[in-house]
């Protein structure tokens, strides 16, 4: 089978679920990685008696299944290869964070990684990094310095580096970054593929050599928004033996019509034609239906420079000060001169630290309230390797210009592809969204990509190709979405819709707007007397109804109760059938309340008999 097709999670559950034995695709693989993968990309590959012992010990959980059916059924990532960051431990394979003498042999599998096993995953090898995880270039290891997949004379981007390069060639699904400071963003946006960053304590990072514990995030790198989803559906969830393990899903879907926060006064570096590229993500939105918002970014900046300018360094720091101790030449310059300004704070600094957090923290609350998402260039600029030689701290930090606030103030991110820049270098933004809205936040990056139909990384095939027979397949076997918190659909008809009056009763209580529909043809509708505001009653009456339009809510199901208190009698909650048969929950009203109601069905909806209420213009 050539390898090029199989490309998504979808393709190889469709190559195993056609008879294709794991054992011989992946040998195949291995032997196709260590023949043309970029060395640069790799630190540590899995050699043949490490990649048979991961597929023996699949095959022999699959011998109780009673088919291959069954057996992906249970095993959602059966036999799916990938790579981890090699900060991340793999049971069998060294782990350096790039820095030899730092080499420890872990026994067993970070949280992460034993979760993607269980799911039924190979790890195909350790990926390259920046140092310790400290860069956002990757170019600071010994094990060689990556390019962009596009431009061999720019950098890959960093830290999780060889991770997005493996990635962006299709030499397979999926890789495990992590993301602190933007280093799963950062190179996502380099080689036009996806970086998915959740909240903060969504994955465990217990088996992770940490850059900044506190703040640090297992990250995922993909060639679409669906699989990187499906891979963090797999890894997140609480961990009682992580203590800054925190898994609290939030809302599951977006507004239709979104408020994008984009940055007022948008700043760029260097060559590569991102100002323009900025300016059509920003139309893209536009013609997409959503509104972009000018937004002041100056709180953001002024949080991000605490972390590399201000104690969290300290943290880095607690990481390797016995190595800087002991054996100071065993660091990259840039990295040891990074983490030794950690010298210059002091205990009294770092709560001076968390002072200033709180109070950005403090200052940024409002901000959901204007907007629904930020949008922002992925990154400012893509140096060339010689510009990262020539001024290495200044490089690196200008790259991260819109990335290092996010962990600190506890969101969660997307980076996707945006397009091409007129030098023909990828060009990528992120959507940032608050803390927890992780499986919404997918679902809109999703509909980008969609939308967008471009190339998958470096290969040939196109977005649009991807989301096709095979995609249906995964979520018919495997249903892998991130979750969120649980909610009802109701079904509103009158005053609750969208800009009327007693919206703000759904609003207020986080609900979010599934989409605009019509019932089936079994229902007349009648303007109520005698209420304020106006309200419609709706009435089930079979053949001699109409189809009514109508919009159904997304209500958190712990909001249920608050919601269904405020309905006033005649008025109810009971089900609906839609124009394409399903049923939910929505507004009805007792029959005896509409004897002196005045018939509007005609109308085919509420907002339009209002809208027919109103006194024609002029001409």
């Amino acid at each position: 089978m050539e390898f090029s097709s199989l490309l998504t999670l979808a393709d190889w559950r469709v190559a195993y679920r056609s008879g294709a034995s794991p054992r011989t695709l992946l040998e195949a693989l291995r032997k196709r990685l260590a023949a043309e993968s970029p060395i640069a990309a790799w630190i540590a590959r899995a050699d043949e008696a490490h990649l048979s012992a991961q597929i023996t010990a699949l095959e022999e959980r699959t011998e109780g299944y009673a088919d291959r059916a069954a057996a992906m059924q249970a095993l959602p990532l059966f036999g799916v290869p990938f790579a981890a960051k090699d900060n991340i431990n793999v049971g069998g394979l060294p782990t350096t964070a790039a820095c030899p003498a730092a080499e420890t042999a872990p026994a067993a599998n970070a949280g992460a990684v034993q979760r993607l096993i269980d799911a039924g995953a190979i790890c195909m090898g350790k990926t390259n990094l920046d140092q310790f995880a400290t860069g956002l270039v990757g170019t600071r290891s010994p094990y060689g310095r990556p390019s962009s997949t596009f431009a061999a004379d720019r950098i890959s981007g960093g830290s999780s580096s060889g991770s997005a390069v493996v990635v962006s060639l299709g030499d397979l699904p999926f890789a495990l970054g992590t993301d602190t400071a933007g280093s799963v963003r950062v190179p996502a946006g380099f080689n036009n593929i996806v970086g998915l960053k959740p909240t903060p304590g969504r994955v465990t990072t217990r088996g992770v050599l940490p850059a900044c514990r506190s703040i640090d995030c297992v990250s995922v790198l993909a060639l679409t928004v669906e699989d990187a989803a499906a891979v963090l559906a797999v890894i997140e969830g609480d961990d009682p033996l992580d203590d800054y393990s925190r898994f609290v899903p939030g809302a599951g879907r977006l507004p239709a019509a979104l408020r994008i926060g984009i940055p007022s006064h948008a700043e760029f570096h260097g060559d590569a034609g991102y100002a323009a590229a900025f300016e059509g993500a920003v139309a893209h939105v536009s013609m997409l239906g959503h509104r972009p918002v000018a937004t002041d970014f100056a709180t953001l900046h002024a949080v991000a420079e605490l972390l590399y300018s201000g104690p969290w360094v300290a943290e880095r720091f607690a990481v390797v000060e016995d190595m800087i101790e002991r054996n100071p030449g065993a660091l990259d310059p840039s990295v040891r001169l990074v983490i030794e300004a950690a010298r210059g704070f002091s205990a009294t600094d770092a709560f001076r630290g968390q002072y200033a957090l709180a109070a950005g923290k403090r200052a940024v609350a409002t901000l959901w309230d204007q907007v629904d998402l930020l949008m922002v260039p992925t990154a400012p600029g893509h140096p060339k390797h010689a510009e990262v030689d020539a001024d290495p701290l200044r490089s690196n930090a200008q790259l991260g210009l819109y990335t290092n606030y996010v962990n600190l103030l506890g969101w969660c991110a997307l980076a996707v592809p945006a397009g091409f820049t007129t030098i023909g270098l990828p060009f990528g933004v992120t959507f940032i969204a608050p803390a927890g809205v992780d499986a919404a936040l997918a679902r809109f990056g999703m509909a980008w990509q969609a939308s967008l139909g471009m190339k998958l990384g470096a290969t040939q095939r196109s977005s649009a190709v991807a989301v096709d027979a095979a995609g249906s397949a995964l979520a018919r076997d495997a249903a892998l979405w991130p979750a969120s918190t649980p909610s009802l659909p109701i079904a509103v008809v009158g005053a609750h819709l969208s800009g009327l009056p007693l919206n703000p009763q759904l609003t207020d209580r986080g609900a979010v707007l599934r989409e605009t529909a019509r019932t089936a043809p079994h229902y007349r509708l009648y303007a109520l007397p005698d209420t304020t505001p106006p309200k419609p009653g709706m009435l089930r009456v079979g053949c001699e109804g109409a189809a009514i339009e109508v919009e159904v809510w997304d209500l958190p199901r712990g909001e249920v109760g608050a919601f269904l208190a405020l309905v006033p009698a005649p008025l109810g909650i009971g089900q609906i059938e839609l124009e394409d048969g399903r049923w939910v929950h929505g507004f009805v009203c007792e029959a005896h309340a509409l004897q002196n109601a005045r018939d509007v069905t005609r109308h085919g909806g509420w907002r339009a008999y209002l809208q027919s209420l109103q006194p024609a213009s002029a001409s």
